[in-house]
């Protein structure tokens, strides 16, 4: 198949958390199961560089990536004039993937599919219900400018039962809707010393204190208050932040508070030498970082408005309320038990072997071939 993508960013970005590198892993397993993929993107890299204007291609995981010049945009949402034109240009594909929500490139794609009447598959990271910042602006623009995006799509994926719900509470006919879930990467049975420096003597943390890791975007509603609150409470504790600003004035300073930017690729090198993972967010369509840390056989704790937490099985991670004295209590439970650490640590890489990359791109295989199959059994009609 001839398969387009459109997404407001894309890899070399890392700056908008694991949407970009579930993209790449579903377009690598794609591209090698023989489908042609082009992909329509911004020039935006993260919040703090000014977007390229001139538009450029490059071939990235098989994929070829049109990165169209964006000379103006608003935070992550950015504005390619040369989108109609791409689009134009292209070979017409046989099904497009729509891959983010209230953004100027994913809702002219999707404008274009439904006047080309090229069907799409809609996939909303997490997005679809307002939540967070400006909720009644969004409510109001979900209700005419985006109203169509869902409204036109053959099919929505999410990652996750709690995305599933989210949607469907929206509005979206449940019978639309496709839990494909995310993968988990592979396990690689990498150690901490694997990193030639080390973390802890980079960041001045002494080799016998536990170190908590949270990786990800340091926005509101990451939970990051509850980990500043676990290093409160527990004597000798040090907790490492990767991840760039979103700028939603989210506090980090503390006594034992450590943060490190965040590379273009997933962190696998820091992983291995965290005593544990932490994911408390308020809500997550899936939570790619736990994955990872799960991978590297680090053990994890998850929030259980995290999708992923629905993917574990027992003694794969621990699995807590969003709750900031569970989620203190989870992490004093986890560092005094030895027993726990090592079963978590072993959990982990099984649940990796368990969700596969592979399995997911079968999945959505399959949905794109149905939503072809009933576009042409329709124009057949």
């Amino acid at each position: 198949m001839r398969i387009l993508f459109a997404a407001p960013a894309w890899a070399p970005s890392r700056a908008f958390g694991g949407p970009v590198v579930a993209a790449g892993e579903l377009v690598r397993r794609l591209v090698a199961r023989g489908h042609a993929v082009d992909v329509l993107t911004t020039t935006i890299v993260d919040l703090h560089h000014r977007p390229a204007a001139r538009s450029s291609a490059a071939v990235v995981d098989g994929a070829t990536v049109h990165y169209l010049g964006t000379p103006l945009r608003y935070r992550w949402m950015g504005i390619t004039p040369t989108l109609p034109i791409a689009l134009a240009r292209l070979r017409r594909p046989d099904v497009v993937h729509v891959f983010g929500f209230r953004d100027p490139v994913t809702t002219a794609t999707a404008l274009w599919c439904r006047v080309a009447r090229v069907p799409y598959v809609f996939e909303p990271l997490g997005m679809f219900r307002p939540r967070l910042r400006k909720v009644a602006l969004k409510r109001a623009l979900d209700s005419t400018l985006y109203r169509g995006v869902a409204r036109g799509a053959a099919a929505v994926v999410v990652a996750s039962e709690r995305e599933r719900d989210d949607v469907v509470a929206c509005g979206v006919p449940a019978d639309k809707v496709h839990v494909r879930g995310n993968g988990f990467p592979e396990p690689d049975g990498q150690r901490p010393g694997s990193d030639p420096v080390g973390v802890r003597p980079r960041l001045g943390i002494p080799a016998e204190a536990p170190l908590v890791l949270y990786v990800g975007r340091v926005a509101a509603g990451k939970g990051i208050d509850h980990l500043l609150a676990a290093v409160r409470e527990l004597p000798e504790v040090h907790l490492v932040i990767a991840g760039p600003d979103d700028r939603h004035g989210v506090a980090t300073d503390g006594e034992r508070v450590h943060r490190l930017p965040l590379t273009d690729e997933p962190p696998r090198q820091l992983y291995p030498q965290a005593d544990v993972f932490v994911l408390a967010s308020e809500g997550e369509s899936f939570g790619m970082v736990a994955a990872e840390a799960a991978a590297a056989g680090t053990p994890v704790i998850v929030s259980d408005r995290c999708g992923i937490a629905g993917f574990f099985e027992d003694g794969e991670a621990l699995v807590v309320p969003y709750e900031r004295t569970a989620i203190v209590d989870a992490i004093r439970r986890v560092l005094s038990d030895a027993a726990l650490r090592e079963r978590l640590a072993q959990g982990g890489p099984a649940a990796a072997r368990r969700l596969s990359w592979d399995s997911v791109a079968a999945a959505q295989e399959r949905i794109y071939k149905d939503v072809a199959a009933r576009k042409a059994s329709t124009d057949a009609s």
